[in-house]
This record gives C-alpha cells, sequence and structure tokens, in this order.
C-alpha cells in the first residue's frame, strides 16, 4: 500500500499522533493537515485545518480517520466517489506489517480489552515473542514489526473498515452499543462482525456470543472454530481465575476464552496460568479503592446496561450504593431496572440524562430510594449525606460521558477525588 499525499488526519488523538510519526518516517516528503469536529488542534509536522476546509477532498490523496470519528460521515463517502483514500491507522499497519506474523483479534461489546490483555500475558508468559496493540496497549503503528506474534484490541470503530484477515479472530459477545457512530444497529452488529466476516483461519467465541445466531451465521464456511478447553483444564482455569484479581463471573468466563485463544496461537499450559497471576485490572474497571470502612468501586467503563450488571454480579451481597446514567444512545434499561429489584442494591443515584429513564423505570419496579442528581459532584454529597445504609458505593453508568466529561476515564478520576473528598 502506498501513501498518496498530500495527507489529511481526521482526528488529532493518540492513532493520529502515531500514524504522523509513522508518515515522517516512512514518506518524510509527503505533505500533512490535520482536522478535527472540536477545536484547533496541534499535531507535530501536521498543518490544521478546519473541518469546512477539509471537505475540499480533491485536495487529497489520502484520508486517515481517526476510530471516534464515525465511518458514515458524508466526507467519507465524498472522498471515496473522489477516488481519494480513506484508510485507519490500523489498516496502514496491515499493508505494510501485516506479512508472515500471527496476528489475534479480538472484539466484543464488552470484555475484549481483558480477554485481549490476558492473551498477551499468557503468550508473554510461555515465551512468545508478542505485542499487545489496538485500543489497549500501543497503537498498531507503534507496533510496526517489533514482534512475531501482534494481539489486537479492537473497537467496532476499529472493525468496522479492517481490511485485512487476522490469523485467530475471537468475539467475547455482542450487545447494542455505539448505535449514534454506526447509524443503526444493524450496522453495528454488521460492522462489529466485519472482523469475523474476513476470513480468519480460526475463531474463538464467547459464551454469550455463542448464543447469538447472527454471530454463528457470520463465520465462514472456510473458518474453522477453536476447540473448547477440555473439562479439567477449564477447571482448573475458573480457580486460578477464582483466586487472581479478575473479579466476577465474567472475567472468569474471560479468562477461559483467552486460555482457548493463547493456546491456539502458541502458549503453553504454565504460560496460561502465570499470565492469570500477572492479570492487573485495567483502570476504571471495576478498579477498587477503599476510604474508610467503604469501598468505592470505579466501573467508568462501563458505556452499556449489561456492563453495569455485571458490575452489579460482581459485589453480590455487598450493600451498594450505585451511581449510573450518561449520555443517550438510546440504549434499553428495563433489565438493569428489573434487575436491581434482586440485587442488594440499597440507593440509586441518577445522573442526566440516562439517568432519569433508568429512576423512573426502578420506580415502576422496586422501592429502591433513588436521587435524581444533576451531577456526579452532586450524587457523592448526596451519598455522603444519606448514612451508612451501604458499605459499597459504584460508578457503573451504564452509559458513555460525553454529556458531562470529556471521556469515561476523566469521570472515574473525578469519582475517586470526590471519594476522597466526601468520605475521609
Amino acid at each position: 500500500m502506498h501513501i498518496d499525499g498530500p495527507v489529511l488526519l481526521y482526528g488529532a488523538g493518540r492513532e493520529a499522533r502515531s500514524t504522523a510519526a509513522f508518515l515522517r518516517r516512512a514518506y518524510p516528503e509527503i505533505e500533512l493537515f490535520v482536522t478535527t469536529d472540536d477545536g484547533v488542534a496541534e499535531l507535530e509536522g501536521a498543518s490544521f485545518i478546519t473541518p469546512e476546509e477539509a471537505n475540499q477532498v480533491s485536495r487529497f490523496g489520502t484520508i486517515v480517520k481517526s476510530p471516534g470519528v464515525s465511518l458514515y460521515k458524508p466526507i467519507f463517502e465524498v472522498a471515496r466517489a473522489a477516488g481519494v483514500t480513506v484508510t485507519s491507522n490500523l489498516n496502514i499497519w496491515g499493508a505494510h506489517f501485516r506479512e508472515g506474523r500471527t496476528v489475534v483479534a479480538i472484539s466484543g461489546t464488552k470484555g475484549k480489552s481483558t480477554t485481549a490483555t490476558l492473551v498477551h500475558l499468557m503468550l508473554e508468559k510461555s515465551g512468545v515473542e508478542v505485542v499487545l496493540a489496538g485500543n489497549v496497549g500501543i497503537p498498531p503503528l507503534d507496533a510496526a514489526d517489533s514482534a512475531q506474534t501482534v494481539v489486537l484490541e479492537l473497537s467496532s470503530y476499529q472493525t468496522a473498515d479492517i481490511d485485512f484477515a487476522p490469523d485467530i479472530a475471537a468475539i467475547s459477545n455482542l450487545y447494542p452499543e455505539h448505535v449514534d457512530w454506526h447509524g443503526g444497529l444493524d450496522a453495528y452488529y454488521r460492522d462489529k462482525l466485519n472482523l469475523i466476516a474476513k476470513g480468519p483461519k480460526f475463531v474463538a467465541i464467547g459464551p454469550q456470543a455463542a448464543t447469538v445466531e447472527r454471530v454463528i451465521s457470520t463465520i465462514p464456511a472456510a473458518t474453522q472454530r477453536i476447540p473448547a478447553l477440555d473439562i479439567e483444564l477449564a477447571d482448573e482455569i475458573l480457580m486460578a481465575a477464582m483466586n487472581s484479581r479478575l473479579k466476577g463471573a465474567h472475567n472468569h468466563d474471560n479468562a477461559r476464552l483467552a486460555a482457548a485463544i493463547a493456546l491456539a496461537a502458541g502458549a503453553t499450559r504454565e504460560g496460561i496460568f502465570k499470565g492469570i497471576e500477572a492479570f492487573i485490572p485495567l483502570p476504571h474497571r471495576l478498579e477498587e479503592l477503599m476510604v474508610g470502612d467503604i469501598l468505592f468501586v470505579d466501573d467508568s467503563i462501563s458505556t452499556t446496561p449489561e456492563a453495569t450488571k455485571v458490575a452489579l454480579a460482581a459485589y453480590k451481597g455487598k450493600k451498594i450504593a450505585l451511581i449510573a446514567g450518561g449520555h443517550e444512545r438510546q440504549q434499553d434499561y428495563t433489565d438493569l431496572a428489573n434487575l436491581m429489584g434482586l440485587t442488594s442494591v440499597v440507593m440509586l443515584c441518577s445522573l442526566p440524562v440516562t439517568g432519569q429513564r433508568l429512576a423512573q423505570a426502578v420506580r415502576d419496579n422496586t422501592p429502591i430510594p433513588i436521587a435524581e442528581c444533576s451531577t456526579l459532584d452532586e450524587a457523592m454529597q448526596a451519598l455522603a449525606s444519606a448514612g451508612h445504609v451501604f458499605d459499597t458505593v459504584i460508578l457503573s453508568p451504564g452509559a458513555p460521558s460525553y454529556n458531562q466529561f470529556k471521556n469515561f476515564e476523566e469521570r472515574g478520576d473525578r469519582f475517586k477525588a470526590l471519594a476522597r473528598q466526601h468520605f475521609s
């Protein structure tokens, strides 16, 4: 794949910085431009232009889209019609560095980061030369040719237009998410499962995904299913996961899925267990903080009601105050509301915008006390005034953060700061 210039980088995050650095090395004469939908962006070696200027697509030879920028923005359709190549950091890596390497690509609505991290650890502890890239680890182009085996953690934003087949593809589960980015639920499912449709040699499917007909029907005839773990090994992995820092039944499923993938990619049994032992939970995913006698759980990365249900299940038996709600994506909170009446949730603090729908659904089903709050700060103040009716506070919003925070990391950091401020 030859990159024709000038090049427009649409987006200025870490992948754009990675792409710009690669292009400066590989194509030192090429002219770079950068644009974003939010304010002015600075990117070394690139000239900023406004989105209006970027719409003059005929001036570019190539547009490199960042993952957060929707593939379905009109500019990209116009660009393709004009003969301008629209690509990504991932696809540039695929064109320049994929050949001759073993590629393991893992996606799913939830659990993909934990599963990919475990696969990487299991292979590393088995002595395999391996690198972790994608949404966790480093951007694909930063991996370059640094390892023979590459584990990619990919969101639907990246699988939507992936243009190469991995050796092993995996889907942990499939729930509605990111419908606004994809322009509809069917498009989300199609884009997520494009990873499998590309025709990998092998595919691994998590327990929930295995029950979804559209997942199974997408597997090409020539693609082989990775064999299930034998019963004895599966039980040993479950016990190891239960004694590790992997919280909850969902993570025990992730560990078994990761083990099956890792074995297919060259891991040893010993490496599997060493990988589980070495696992450290990802920031903002069931991340625990003890303040006084109250446990605070930062699950800010939760952007779906299914993820919130998993968080509640992981702390079964605790007296839970739940903080939930965020950016509206038209997700259905009925099942979550119904579940809360069967859990040990003793208080709900709802946040705009989706928290209002969740609060109403809870009122329709259970007498759990509800505090409708306008901000996270207000929610934490409400909890501080509520007395010790709870022993655990979980921030598991079940929705994105964009209406009040820059990203889920900022939301999680604020939660922990407020916990120290109000409960120390």
